[in-house]
Parts: C-alpha cells; structure tokens; sequence
C-alpha cells in the first residue's frame, strides 16, 4: 500500500509524541516497542557505547529491546522531557530533554501501517 505524501498529520504526530514520551517515562518497554515494526532498524550514537556495535546501528525488536532494556538498567533516573514534535514526509522528528537534561532529537520514519520502520537519534554535546 502507497501512501500519499504527508499523510501523517499534526493530529497523529501529537498523539505519537505524547504515547512515545509517556512510555519512555513509564519505563514501560513493551509499550515502547509497540511503536515499531518487527524488523525496523535503529541508529543512535548510545548503540555504540551501550551495546558496543561500531556502525552504531541495530535492526529488529529483539535487537533494539535488548538495547533499550540494557540501557535502562544503566540508567535508574531516566526521564524525558518534551520540547517539540515536527512533521515530515511519513516521518515526525521529537525534540526533547534526555537523560540529565542533554538535548536529543529523535527521527520516526513510518511505514503504511502507521508503525515506525527506520528511527534515528541526534544528541547535543
């Protein structure tokens, strides 16, 4: 199934962002995950340090969990804190605070059944 250009709407970008955050600050990594298809892939700079994987990048749930889980475990005080949503071509960007209040961006590319396919992590300093 095609989807036509800009079919993700401000509505179901707000709605993501705020389900997203919401999951993250609930520690609740099912709720998390179901965000994303089984095979999507993940790319963050963290992928290297945590997880020790050069290109920086995992592919699948089973993967990108194992991340997720391990670096929570790492991380007890955890919490997000909401700055922006944009909205792109089948894609929403997440502006927020991580962990000790350093800024990230988080990247949503989605496939047409309206779950994430390909997600990509900016972080500052």
């Amino acid at each position: 199934m095609e989807l036509p250009v800009n079919w993700i709407d401000e509505s179901f970008a707000a709605e993501f962002a705020s389900d997203w955050i919401a999951a993250w600050n609930a520690r609740d990594l099912d709720r998390v995950l179901a965000h994303y298809t089984e095979d999507f892939e993940m790319t963050s700079p963290v992928i290297v340090r945590v997880m020790g994987e050069p290109s920086g990048c995992l592919k699948g749930k089973q993967a990108v969990g194992a991340y997720w889980a391990k670096a929570l475990s790492q991380i007890p005080e955890l919490h997000f804190e909401w700055i922006a949503t944009l909205v792109g071509v089948n894609s929403v960007a997440i502006h927020y605070k991580g962990v000790k209040g350093r800024l990230v961006v988080e990247v949503f590319h989605f496939g047409p059944d309206r779950k994430v396919v390909k997600a990509a992590s900016y972080y500052a300093g």
